[in-house]
């Protein structure tokens, strides 16, 4: 059931949770927004990802207020980081009273501030609802189910969202199709994507494959490590591979050898800004991240997912997506590097993903909260 508690009985004031990376590149156009209708509002950072490169450069980035408060949470097991962010939040949310809590995309901040709100009958908005993989051995998707059940409003990035929330009994009154604000974060800043700057400064070859591997599935097995190495070592027999290593893969990468191909070149976790131009400039990219094949499609960058299915299947259907399985990764590779066309039209995008969703998304906040 979703929080009904009557909005009379408490401040108006709009607290966004955000605890990772992909929540700050979500938030960022929605606090943005409510900031220039003069919205009461304030971000509360878990401290789920709390190394800098991780973290605080997002904020700097992307041009976050600093936030009013961070909890330092850090990482551990499933069931200890969520306790803690519970426990954390309970006291937080407990303090402020706020009359709407704003939450990201499906990390553990989001399903334990949905948690938090619910049992203290303070609203949810989920940002980034519907999404569905059907694979409930991703802890994302058990977090996004949960969250959604928990929401007053569910906006949705995508058409397909809507008719998952319709099966699981989500109530259309509370389902809003608003586009994807990491789209609009993402084409704020194409002006400061440069690829060649950043080839310059860290020694990038003129033609690469960027890689970005970090789901359990992928990295938490050494036998599994230890055949993406390979795989990835193939690939670097025809083009160099660059890889920043996620902190949750680097100890496994660093024991299967992967840099010790010459073709391998493996860098520290980027900033947004760097991180995107490393995207931009990319022959194509292995990835495992949702956010990636959401940027990849906007950018039309090919995009090889290493995962048995996606979230997002409107970057299979409107972008330039592809799911792929470690058996059949450096074959798929080699067809895209010798037939990726030139450009791909601007006209088939998903729909809204026009750099507004902040601004349709703070449309209903601020009526909602009024």
């Amino acid at each position: 059931m979703a929080a009904s508690a009557p909005l009379g009985t408490r401040d108006t004031g709009i607290v966004h949770v955000v605890g990772a990376r992909p929540n700050f590149v979500k938030a960022a156009p929605v606090v943005s927004a409510l900031r220039e209708r003069g919205a009461h509002q304030s971000v509360v950072h878990t401290g789920q990802h709390y190394d800098d490169r991780m973290s605080a450069v997002f904020f700097r980035d992307l041009g976050l207020p600093t936030p009013d408060v961070d909890l330092g949470v850090g990482s551990g097991s499933h069931a200890s980081q969520t306790a803690a962010l519970m426990v954390g939040l309970e006291e937080e949310f407990t303090r402020r009273e706020p009359g709407l809590v704003v939450v990201y995309g499906d990390v553990n901040s989001t399903v334990a501030a949905a948690l938090v709100s619910a049992k203290l009958g303070v609203p949810v908005a989920h940002v980034e609802a519907g999404l569905r993989s059907f694979d409930n051995s991703m802890p994302e998707e058990i977090n996004r189910r949960v969250t959604d059940q928990l929401s007053d409003l569910c906006f949705a990035t995508s058409p397909e969202a809507i008719g998952h929330l319709a099966d699981e009994g989500v109530s259309t009154d509370r389902v809003h199709l608003v586009g994807n604000p990491m789209i609009d974060t993402l084409l704020g800043n194409l002006d400061r994507f440069d690829a060649d700057a950043l080839r310059t400064r860290i020694g990038l070859p003129e033609s690469y494959v960027a890689a970005t591997l970090h789901r359990p599935a992928n990295v938490d097995d050494a036998d599994n490590v230890a055949r993406l190495t390979g795989r990835l070592h193939a690939i670097a027999d025809q083009i160099p591979v660059v890889m920043p290593v996620h902190p949750r893969g680097k100890a496994a990468f660093d024991r299967a050898g992967l840099g010790h191909h010459p073709g391998v070149q493996l860098l520290d976790p980027l900033g947004y800004l760097d991180f995107v131009a490393l995207t931009r400039g990319a022959s194509a990219v292995v990835t495992d991240s949702g956010g990636v094949q959401e940027e990849t499609t906007i950018l039309g960058v090919p995009c090889l997912t290493l995962r048995p299915n996606t979230e997002r299947p409107v970057t299979i259907t409107h972008g330039t997506n592809q799911l792929v399985t470690e058996d059949d990764l450096v074959q798929a590779l080699t067809k895209v590097l010798d037939g990726r066309p030139e450009s791909r039209s601007g006209d088939d995008v998903p729909p809204l993903w026009d750099g507004r969703s902040g601004e349709r998304i703070a449309a209903v906040l601020s009526g909602w909260v009024r």
